[in-house]
């Protein structure tokens, strides 16, 4: 049981640290049209992302790798019940490698400008469906002995959309701020606007989101019950309020500290609600999928954790090595020099 809790923690915490991690990358790319005004700005943007958005995606593949070794129960009828989906992401995300890496190969502007609205569909449409996807989690499937009595048309509930808009628009904050960062002039200048103006939206969003959760899932039974475990939505709060109160004093890094902080809280909370569960069932509790009746066996976890505890360290000391190296932000002269790849 032990090591049941061990990898939902583990599982939880990858998905975590991949939206924060791709959360800007995606938010990037939804901005890099509005942000960007000519073809060395959208250069400027995309080789803010080159160097890492690869790498962020790692922590996506090792999520999905936890799920089908640790879960695989749940791995196997997740991706049977929610296939349309997750089959647009997967394809939204090919996409979004293929216009990174095939914009700049020939220089014409009309090629140039399909890959860019390339970038920002398949940026939007991760975002939309993670967001979707796990609100549908959070509320439960339908589903029992019999199978899944969903569609499609079901998944696009309310509920399954409000929260595809929240990661949206948590996204493009945190992409926003991501470029102030980043990038120099009026690329900069126009990304600090735009995370500043989208994070109104964001605030009602999240108001709407946490008083529309409470009726619309049972993600607060555990809250309830543990009163002390409140303390991570009010600090998921005070970090979205945080990144308003930098962005006013100028505090650009702090800003997008305060973003990455959001997003891990806000997953955070998400799974602390569901534990042990990790797809409920909105139709009988007892076909619910959890962390112990959908595990793998002991050995397999115990293997498991020996892999994690000698591969992660290495894993996040690259992570670390690569954002040191390309921590300067990027200049519209870098571009001009051929200082950047992409």
């Amino acid at each position: 049981m032990e090591l049941q809790v061990i990898w939902f923690v583990l599982w939880s915490v990858l998905w975590a640290v991949y939206f924060a991690l791709d959360g800007f990358v995606l938010g990037s790319g939804m901005l890099q049209n509005f942000v960007a005004r000519s073809d060395i700005e959208r250069r400027v943007v995309i080789n803010t992302l080159g160097p890492v958005w690869d790498g962020n995606e790692v922590w996506l593949i090792t999520a999905g790798g936890v799920t089908f070794a640790a879960f695989p129960t749940t791995y196997a009828l997740m991706f049977s019940y929610l296939y349309t989906p997750l089959l647009l992401l997967l394809f939204s995300l090919i996409v979004r490698g293929v216009a990174f890496e095939f914009r700049g190969k020939v220089d014409d502007p009309r090629w140039k400008a399909i890959w860019d609205r390339a970038l920002l569909v398949s940026s939007f449409l991760p975002a939309l469906l993670f967001g979707v996807t796990f609100g549908n989690i959070f509320k439960g499937l339908p589903m029992d002995a019999a199978g899944y009595h969903g569609s499609l048309m079901s998944v696009l509930n309310p509920y399954g959309l409000v929260t595809g808009l929240l990661f949206v628009l948590l996204f493009v904050v945190h992409g926003g701020l991501y470029l102030s960062v980043k990038t120099t002039g009026a690329v900069k200048d126009r990304s600090v606007s735009a995370a500043s103006a989208v994070w109104i939206p964001l605030l009602v969003v999240a108001v709407v989101f946490l008083a529309y959760t409470y009726p619309a899932t049972h993600l607060f039974d555990n809250f309830l019950a543990h009163p002390g475990l409140l303390a991570v939505p009010l600090l998921a709060v005070l970090s979205l309020l945080g990144i308003k109160v930098f962005l006013v004093k100028g505090k650009l890094l702090p800003a997008f500290t305060a973003s990455s902080l959001t997003i891990l809280l806000v997953v955070a909370t998400g799974v602390i609600g569901l534990f042990p569960n990790l797809i409920p069932s909105s139709l009988d509790p007892h076909y619910s999928l959890t962390a112990f009746n959908s595990s793998s066996s002991p050995y397999t976890l115990k293997v498991m954790t020996g892999v994690a505890i000698i591969f992660l360290p290495i894993i996040i000391a690259y992570k670390i090595w690569v954002y040191r190296v390309f921590r300067a932000p990027v200049t519209n002269q870098d571009v001009l020099d051929n200082k950047q790849a992409y």
